[in-house]
């Protein structure tokens, strides 16, 4: 690289950085913030020109396990200022509610927010932009990467002045499930299909029960309504794919009709909708590895959820800051890049490969298969059960704590009880 290898840094050479970020949504916003704050210096890149531009097609929510992610940014008194909602939850089964509630004398359910991305996204990238450290680059799209001695050692973008060239010790795309960088850099990607579609639209007037998030399972089609901040409620449906010709046919009839029907369903004639009713009908679901020489993917570049789970906010802020923590120190030319990348990549696997090979597994579109009929059905029968399903709907454990044999067999025994009590 043309650049000393030092912690100092030439800025009369503004297209040399420590690192370039492609995408100034949610994770590479924090991610640049975080690896400012650290010392590094960083060019974060956004092919849209206007600073308050936002992520439209969202959960808006983001779960428990980024909260800590929140609080190292600095946002959680904004979030709670601009009126973001907690985000607790019920859920709706076969079997009944899930309804999770704090232990008698125990702490409050862990939570992080409901907000929508109109308010979030602007909030965090004007963050970003105060951040000493951070030069934030609108209306630059990368158009290609630069390469040397089989490295990626920067970017091509189209800017408003024209073509320019960027250089970085490590380049980071951040820009979605459809990443330009992660195509630039011929970056193998896994796809797994859908086999449901969504639409979701938003309500002011919508009252929910206890006011909170409802989640509605109905085995294979799925909802749920989550309210947000301004009074705003977001309110989904995510049927299977046999049920697309329906919406085809006229989406607005079928998407009020799909809601009445929910049990327990939100008064939607009554409530004013306002937005348009927006969705696609193929989400599938992406997987890349996150590491190559010189180059790090996060956020949805790097592994795009299924959106019904809501996760794809809390995995953006958390591969940022796993990101950051890693590399922070090899980016500003203090150690060895390579194995500050490896040891991104074995924790962004360690984190995440679980929660997404179940996911791909029930985006199958398939009722609940007999381990998640034993957990859900003892959820809706018993508080404890209840608050373990919450700590693994916030993503605050894996796959292996929720299925262990010891929580199973802890099932096993709530419904045995039941079905004793209710008479077989």
């Amino acid at each position: 690289m043309p650049r000393p290898e030092s912690a100092e840094h030439d800025r009369s050479d503004d297209n040399s950085y420590d690192v370039v970020i492609s995408g100034a949504g949610l994770a590479g916003s924090a991610a640049a913030i975080l690896l400012a704050r650290r010392g590094v210096r960083v060019a974060l890149l956004e092919r849209r020109s206007d600073p308050g531009a936002y992520k439209v097609l969202c959960t808006h929510s983001i779960t428990a396990n980024a909260l800590p992610v929140l609080d190292e940014l600095g946002l959680v008194p904004e979030l709670e200022k601009a009126g973001a909602v907690h985000n607790d939850a019920r859920w709706h089964t076969r079997w009944g509610w899930i309804e999770p509630k704090p232990a008698p004398g125990g702490p409050p359910l862990p939570y992080a927010y409901n907000v929508r991305r109109s308010t979030l996204d602007p909030l965090i990238r004007s963050r970003a932009a105060q951040t000493p450290g951070v030069d934030l680059l609108l209306g630059h799209q990368v158009t290609g990467v630069v390469r040397e001695a089989g490295r990626t050692v920067g970017v091509r973008t189209s800017a408003p002045g024209g073509e320019r060239e960027i250089r970085a010790r490590l380049v980071v795309g951040a820009d979605g499930k459809d990443s330009a960088v992660a195509k630039h850099a011929e970056m193998r990607t896994w796809t797994h299909q859908n086999n449901r579609f969504g639409y979701l639209a938003h309500f002011r007037g919508l009252p929910l029960r206890d006011g909170i998030g409802h989640t509605w399972f109905l085995e294979p089609d799925m909802a749920y309504a989550f309210p947000n901040d301004d009074g705003v409620t977001v309110l989904a449906v995510l049927p299977d794919k046999k049920r697309l010709p329906e919406f085809r046919e006229d989406l607005e009839g079928s998407f009020y009709a799909f809601v009445r029907a929910l049990p327990e369903a939100p008064a939607i004639d009554s409530a004013e909708r306002v937005s348009k009713i927006i969705g696609t009908v193929d989400y599938p679901l992406h997987d890349r590895r996150p590491t190559a020489p010189g180059l790090a993917l996060i956020g949805d570049a790097a592994l795009t959820g299924d959106p019904l789970w809501g996760v794809g906010c809390g995995w953006a802020l958390e591969s940022a800051q796993w990101l950051a923590e890693a590399v922070a120190p090899a980016a500003a030319g203090r150690g060895d890049l390579d194995k500050a990348l490896a040891r991104y990549l074995r924790k962004h696997q360690r984190k995440l490969r679980g929660h997404q090979t179940l996911a791909i597994d029930f985006a199958k579109s398939r009722p609940f298969n007999p381990a998640e009929q034993l957990i859900f059905s003892a959820a809706a029968r018993d508080a404890a059960m209840a608050r373990h399903m919450h700590r693994f709907g916030s993503r605050l454990i894996g796959p292996v704590r929720f299925l262990s044999p010891a929580v199973l067999a802890k099932a096993s025994w709530i419904n045995l009880r039941h079905l004793m009590r209710n008479g077989g």
